[in-house]
């Protein structure tokens, strides 16, 4: 079992910056890559980034999100992040954190919001 827990979202302006974060628990070794997705109402949940843990740290980015968003994860593999920066409305979203497993187990996180709006 892996537990995930998401935060740091919020409110924020057109043009500022926000990092997420997402604390790993549990039975992390078996964990073979992180992600970042997010859903915006009335959309599919779509993948933005994922990285592999400790000591590899390989990112990987989808579309443009390579442009405003960088995953990171830290030495312990317990705490990956997504900073995002020149936020857009359309960014307006909850972000989730996922972790995929060597067992082929898809772990989520209950997702932090992040809204966009002057």
């Amino acid at each position: 079992q892996v537990r995930l827990v998401e935060s740091g979202g919020g409110l924020v302006q057109p043009g500022g910056s926000l990092r997420l974060s997402c604390t790993v628990s549990g039975q992390i070794f078996g964990i073979e890559t992180m992600g970042w997705y997010r859903q915006a109402p009335g959309k599919q949940r779509e993948l933005l980034a994922t990285i592999t843990p400790p000591p590899v740290r390989e990112a990987k980015y989808i579309g443009s999100a390579k442009d405003r968003f960088t995953i990171s994860i830290d030495n312990t593999g317990t705490i990956v992040y997504l900073q995002i920066n020149n936020l857009k409305p359309e960014d307006t979203a909850v972000y989730f954190c996922n972790a995929f497993t060597r067992w082929n187990e898809n772990y989520w996180g209950q997702g932090t919001q992040v809204t966009v709006s002057s």
